[in-house]
Order: structure tokens, then sequence, then C-alpha cells
């Protein structure tokens, strides 16, 4: 029995850390996300959401379009996400429950960067101009089964 049970945590293991390691994440991906550990509770630039992308891209030679596209264009429902991946949202609504406390927040035009892959679907984004860090670099976690409106995009950055 207790050998049952020990391959069955090595194999569950093994699955966990194949589904969602860090080990295949794009060279580019980590940089990415080493800068952005690197700033996280300070302004980037002037504070706007979009500064820590552009930031991160730009000092690692990223092949981007300058403005809201971030790389080639992911479907978090085909495509698996890594760390260092960017999300650009547009008219997005999230409704969420804690408890008895139902929380709902709004992100009308907003960019993030994928900080850790928490599961399939379950994310912490590192980002900044949001309610909870003001104009620092903070994290929060977005669950995108929690979307209720709006369209999000996924960006893996590209090396130039």
């Amino acid at each position: 029995m207790v050998r049952k049970a020990f391959i069955i945590a090595i194999s569950l293991s093994f699955f966990l850390l194949n589904t969602f390691g860090q080990d295949d994440i794009p060279d580019l991906n980590k940089k990415i996300v080493k800068y952005v550990k690197s700033v996280i509770g300070e302004q980037v630039d002037r504070g706007e959401c979009w500064d820590v992308a552009n930031k991160a891209l730009t000092l690692n030679n990223a092949k981007w379009d300058g403005a809201f596209k971030y790389g080639e264009p992911l479907n978090p429902k085909k495509d698996k996400i890594f760390p260092g991946d960017i999300i650009q949202f547009k008219n997005v609504k999230v409704t969420y429950k804690v408890g008895n406390v139902i929380y709902k927040e709004t992100m009308t035009h907003h960019t993030a960067v994928v900080y850790r892959v928490l599961s399939n679907g379950k994310y912490e984004l590192a980002h900044q101009n949001t309610g909870f860090s003001g104009r620092k670099v903070g994290l929060s976690t977005l669950d995108i089964s929690t979307v209720v409106k709006g369209k999000m995009y996924f960006y893996r950055p590209l090396s130039n």
C-alpha cells in the first residue's frame, strides 16, 4: 500500500512539473520575468501599466510593434502560457467571490505580464497602475474563468 501511494505521488509530481514546470520557459520569457522581479514594488517610468511591458521588452531587445501587440498571439485555450507572456485587456470585467463578498474589477485598457502560472487558466500577474498597487509594480492573481465580459489578448515575446 505504501509503495502504491509512493508511485502515485511520484507520478503526480512528474505530471505537475511537466505541465506547469519552469524548465521549458523560452529564454526571452525568463529574461522578462527576471526584469519584472527586479522592479516589484517600484514605479517603472510614468507608472502606466504599459510601461512595465514596454521596458521589459525594450531592455531585452524583443521584436514587437511598439504599441499593444507584444509578440506572437496566443490562444490560452490551445497554447501553453508561460511566465513572461504578456496580456492585453480590453473592456474586461472580472467577477469573483471570496467568502460572502463579491468582487468586481474592470480593465478597460490594461497590460500585465504573466509572472507565474499557477495552473491552467490561473496566473499571477505583475502590473502597475492598479487599484491595489497604484503606480508601482504589484502582483495579483487572475483566474480567466472569472472574466465575464471583454477580450484578453495573450502574447509570447519574440527575440529580434
